[in-house]
């Protein structure tokens, strides 16, 4: 009789076999169906604002977005110390495995909780609705809201992972969001910035602070109309590639977010967010939102890293964890 280990083992290798075989043709010519034999899942049916019932006022963005896939119950046993939330698309398979086997491990240190979540909208290809909620049964890491996955509903994206937390983990210290093509030094975020020992903080926020304006040419991938962002600077806002905040930050700026015009420059508007609630994020050198070369002692200085790929996080884990008896 085969372990459980081994079945899920099994169960994933298939799962991704299935993924690479889908992203290596033009196009499937029937509809995936696949050896997995798992029913799909039906998520409970929640208020989709029932911890801010109590604002009156009608909301510009009411994020009236029904939960495809959901994890409710991730942080009923035990308030954790620290949530990840890990923005993804539905084809970065590989990037989301090789965070669960290094830095977003939540089983890494035994004296902190951690909770993990890749965060998703629904994507126009069923094929890869399927794929992803297969996926979410083997790992149960993966939350996904009923609004279409692209590049200009980032911002949407992040919402969600503030109301998840505001909704099902209220109780969780800290919260970092980041991407899927990020390194983070986990020992260094948690023993050397946050501290564990220490009193939380509230209204807390930092990252890499970006002081900038719109960008008006319309060829750019930040471009910004000017009827929709008309003033010239921005407010000081943190690099969208990874920054930390006090849990009692998101329900601050979910709430805020319901009254607040849009933009699809999703760091641009956490910014302006703040900036309503009065909270000032504070630079902090530890954040990278470029790709810089790696040695061991430069990586054990920073908490984030842009631009890795699946293999060099790999690399990157494996080096970091097996050299700790090295001095810089």
């Amino acid at each position: 009789m085969p372990s459980k280990v081994s079945c899920l083992y099994l169960l994933t290798v298939v799962c991704w076999a299935s993924a690479l075989w889908y992203l290596s043709v033009s196009r499937p010519s029937t509809s995936y169906v696949g050896q997995l034999s798992i029913p799909i899942r039906k998520v409970p049916k929640v208020n989709k604002n029932a911890t801010f019932s109590n604002i009156r006022t009608r909301s510009l963005n009411p994020h009236d977005f029904g939960y495809l896939i959901n994890e409710e119950k991730k942080c009923e046993a035990e308030p954790p110390f620290l949530v990840i939330l890990i923005s993804t698309t539905h084809k970065e398979f590989d990037a989301r495995q090789a965070i669960r086997e290094t830095w977003g491990d939540e089983s890494t240190f035994p004296d902190v909780r951690v909770v993990t979540l890749f965060l998703l909208g629904r994507s126009t290809d069923t094929v890869l609705n399927q794929m992803v909620e297969q996926e979410s049964q083997i790992f149960h890491d993966i939350i996904v809201e009923d609004f279409i996955d692209s590049y200009h509903n980032l911002t949407l994206k992040t919402l969600m992972g503030m109301r998840w937390v505001a909704t099902f983990c209220s109780k969780a210290q800290y919260v970092l969001k980041t991407d899927s093509d990020i390194f983070v030094n986990m020992e260094n975020l948690i023993y050397n910035l946050l501290k564990p020992t220490t009193k939380p903080r509230r209204r807390y926020f930092t990252g890499y602070v970006i002081n900038g304006g719109p960008i008006r040419d319309m060829r750019s991938k930040w471009y910004m109309p000017r009827d929709l962002y008309p003033e010239s600077k921005y407010p000081p806002f943190c690099s969208g590639t990874g920054y930390i905040f006090s849990a009692d930050v998101a329900e601050l700026i979910y709430k805020t977010s319901l009254h607040t015009r849009l933009l699809h420059l999703e760091d641009v508007y956490v910014g302006v967010c703040l900036r309503k609630l009065g909270i000032h994020p504070f630079q902090n050198s530890g954040f990278n939102h470029w790709k810089m070369a790696y040695s061991l002692c430069r990586y054990r200085r920073v908490v984030t890293v842009h631009q890795i790929s699946p293999e060099e996080m790999h690399r990157i884990w494996n080096d970091m964890t097996s050299k700790k008896h090295l001095k810089c």
